[in-house]
């Protein structure tokens, strides 16, 4: 008798487990999304591009949420966060993922790539493409690269020549090649997270920084800093990813639906790019808030030659079939 009993209460359980189970089976996988600018940046557009698709073709599989502007996690917090299964996807700028990789510090040197073409032949490549997997040590999986456009300086002065940038203190990301960068041109940097730049370029706690047109625009940058000169001296990328663990643990069929997904965000992010940048620049010259600085081809190789040893202090560290890898996709145009 006591066995019997014994034997009906585990097949209860047995039983109630198993509707617990099929009960959370069908509760969508939650993907939180978290992203430190606007809605409007190409960022921006591509996590909402990213939640549209996935409520168009996976509803009810999977439910995405995003959230912009540092309003879920900021610069300080979101890889560990992400690390810990707090949040699912990021697109941090590739400096930001020094401390768990050396390797893409290959795209923070400053004026290795003549373009953006270079910078999309090169992440295309056998090279680029196994950066995406640098960091699965980590728990942290690449899924893709995105655009936000190639790099300009902003500053209280106007920058011309190399020597302009002295003594100044420009805000960086977290890089140890971003501050030898601003080394070479004897500029002191400071390390801050994105949403403090405007309230520091206004108070006068750094007077440059370095972003692309559509980074400017959007967070009014330009109306801070009276000069800004085109140098396309860096590419300010972002690397999409997830927790590995979370990634690889979303049912198989599901996980490739997802995977092209981002494959056509990825597309239209990058195609989009460069035309928010060149829009974007357009209204800062238009609205009359800043000069802007273009470079002849010879003030523009004295910025590159002041700053190429970098290229050879951090080869070590990168790899040198990495470096050359990336050095060989601008020949083409070179030639």
């Amino acid at each position: 008798m006591f066995n019997s009993a014994r034997a009906l209460a585990a097949c209860a359980l047995a039983i109630a487990s198993f509707g617990t189970n099929l009960a959370l089976a069908d509760e969508p996988i939650l993907i939180k999304f978290s992203h430190v600018v606007a809605d409007t940046t190409p960022k921006g557009q591509g996590a909402l591009l990213f939640q549209q698709l996935v409520e168009e073709r996976l509803g009810g599989k999977v439910k995405v949420e995003v959230y912009p502007n540092s309003s879920l996690y900021g610069d300080a917090n979101e890889l560990e966060a992400l690390r810990n299964n707090e949040v699912q996807l990021l697109a941090p700028s590739l400096a930001k993922f020094d401390q768990y990789t050396k390797q893409l510090q290959v795209f923070d040197l400053p004026f290795l790539f003549d373009d953006l073409e270079a910078v999309n032949r090169f992440q295309k490549r056998a090279k680029g493409r196994q950066l995406l997997r640098s960091m699965e040590d980590h728990n942290i999986v690449g899924l893709a690269y995105w655009h936000n456009g190639m790099k300009q300086l902003s500053a209280t002065r106007a920058l011309h020549s190399p020597g302009d940038a002295n003594g100044l203190n420009f805000r960086i990301q977290p890089s140890a090649v971003l501050e030898a960068q601003f080394r070479q041109v004897g500029a002191n940097s400071q390390k801050l997270p994105f949403s403090e730049v405007f309230k520091a370029l206004q108070s006068g706690q750094v007077q440059g920084a370095e972003n692309p047109w559509s980074n400017i625009y959007s967070q009014k940058l330009h109306e801070v800093q009276p000069f800004i000169s085109e140098t396309n001296h860096g590419v300010l990328d972002y690397m999409l990813v997830s927790n590995s663990r979370f990634w690889y643990g979303i049912p198989h069929q599901v996980r490739v639906e997802l995977e092209a997904i981002i494959d056509e965000v990825t597309y239209m992010v990058n195609k989009q790019a460069e035309a928010a940048n060149q829009t974007d620049r357009q209204r800062i010259i238009d609205s009359g808030k800043s000069q802007l600085i273009t470079l002849t081809p010879e003030q523009r190789q004295a910025w590159r030659d002041a700053m190429r040893p970098v290229w050879a202090q951090f080869e070590g560290q990168i790899g040198s079939d990495v470096l050359k890898a990336a050095e060989a996709v601008n020949r083409k145009k070179r030639q």
